[in-house]
């Protein structure tokens, strides 16, 4: 008996409007951690932040928007690419970080659940389908689609939506350089049971988490700038800590993932990885390559949004994908039969990868 595989029959993708570029912060006063001011010239700052990450703009959510509102936008769209009636989906799983939060609040609201208010803007009746967020640093998105898979292919879901949403411009600390790399976005994706006659979908699954000192890496803390309010939390992380741990062990998670598909390294068409470092990225899958003894061609075999859109966390892998697919990044085609890797990593810290047969 064939072994049931989980497709992905529709994407969907919500990329703001409003374009923040790294100019638009060249008056921007930043500071250290211990709150010593940074007295490098803007044109300067902003230079060596281009070259690290490879970020030259992101983009932002309207004052009046919220994270349920942008994930529903691209949950809508998936569903009319899958061609499904939405009354059919049996769950609804969000992954997120911070919830809705209001702009100029920085206060978390997740109550009741981002999931439950898709579920609510989408103008579903079915009781039967069950509404739940997932929190898991900037992987959530895939470790969605991994419970996905695993209820889909248990019999218990026949169809699933999976959206990241994230709105991270609501959480930075102004004061703080790292304000310039995270963006908002939503990206959604309907999986369900494959029944067009192919071998396509999920082949198989990886899962690698760290939480001794490497738990902290990235967290919730004050602001850098000096007399600023102890209480008032913003998203920090440790750069150099995420980057050496990310080198270490994403690409071994990839390895694992690849290795249970029983594919060849030869034949992975496309890695779709995590936005999170231009330069962080290539390293990570020069590192995986180099498992195998190869030398790949990186511009072709890793798509990349990230100097555009920035790091929107659990949205940049389903908001990437969608783009590919809908021919936005003309570079990069994904076809029929080919095997895909996606991979990710973040707070926890975790990592997870899947194997993809499109």
């Amino acid at each position: 008996m064939q072994q049931i595989r989980t497709v992905i029959t529709g994407t969907g993708s919500y990329i703001p409007n409003r374009i923040i570029k790294n100019s638009d912060f060249v008056n921007q006063v930043f500071f250290e951690k211990d709150h010593s001011l940074i007295d490098n010239p803007g044109e300067e700052i902003i230079r060596k932040f281009m070259d690290i990450t490879g970020i030259s703009e992101r983009r932002w959510a309207e004052a009046d928007q919220n994270n349920a509102d942008i994930a529903a936008i691209a949950a809508e769209a998936a569903i009319i690419d899958a061609g499904i009636d939405r009354e059919t989906i049996d769950q609804i799983i969000v992954a997120h970080n911070f919830g809705n939060v209001k702009k100029d609040t920085i206060q978390t609201d997740i109550v009741p659940s981002i999931a439950a208010r898709v579920r609510h803007r989408l103008g579903i009746k079915n009781t039967q389908c069950v509404p739940y967020d997932v929190i898991f640093g900037c992987p959530g998105w895939i470790q969605g689609v991994i419970q996905a898979d695993a209820f889909i292919r248990s019999g218990l879901a026949k169809r699933c939506l999976v959206i990241g949403s994230e709105t991270l411009s609501r959480v930075v600390d102004i004061y703080d350089r790292d304000t310039m790399i995270f963006s908002d976005g939503a990206g959604a994706a309907i999986l369900e049971a494959n029944s067009n006659g192919t071998d396509s979908g999920i082949i198989s699954t990886a899962n690698m988490s760290h939480t001794d000192e490497e738990v902290d890496y990235l967290y919730y803390g004050k602001s850098n700038a000096p007399e600023s309010n102890p209480e008032q939390k913003y998203i920090k992380m440790l750069g150099r800590k995420i980057y050496e741990y990310s080198l270490m062990y994403v690409p071994d998670a990839m390895g694992i993932a690849l290795e249970r598909s029983g594919e060849s390294i030869e034949s992975v068409k496309k890695i779709l990885i995590h936005q999170a470092n231009e330069k962080m990225d290539a390293a990570i899958v020069q590192r995986f390559y180099r498992k195998f003894g190869l030398r790949p061609k990186i511009d072709e075999v890793m798509p990349m949004s990230i100097r555009e859109l920035g790091n929107s966390s659990v949205a940049t892998i389903p908001t990437l994908y969608d783009m590919v697919l809908k021919n936005q990044l003309p570079e990069h085609q994904i076809n029929q039969g080919d095997i895909l890797l996606f991979a990710s990593v973040g707070a926890g810290m975790n990592i997870n990868a899947f194997v993809y047969k499109q």
